[in-house]
């Protein structure tokens, strides 16, 4: 019985989080509507937008041309290194 108990307290808990309002102007909150679909709360459209831009940062990181080189200059660099 106790473990009922927990389970519904903690689903309880999930669903109460709080809300909160920000300020955007109406042609920022019509950009942001142009990403979702009448199902779609304003939350749901924010939160995808932050999931993608986390993606892109990622992608960006990994991606960089800062600090890599070409399969040739690592091979040279590791002859140079690693001599017998």
């Amino acid at each position: 019985m106790t473990k009922s108990l927990y389970k519904i307290a903690t689903i309880v808990t999930i669903g109460t989080m709080a809300n909160t309002t920000i300020q955007i102007d109406q042609e920022t909150k019509k950009l942001i509507g142009t990403f979702g679909s009448k199902e779609d709360s304003y939350n749901d459209i924010v939160l995808r937008l932050y999931d993608f831009a986390v993606k892109e940062q990622l992608r960006q990181l990994l991606m960089s041309d800062k600090s890599t080189m070409s399969i040739d200059e690592a091979i040279k660099k590791s002859k140079k290194r690693w001599k017998k």
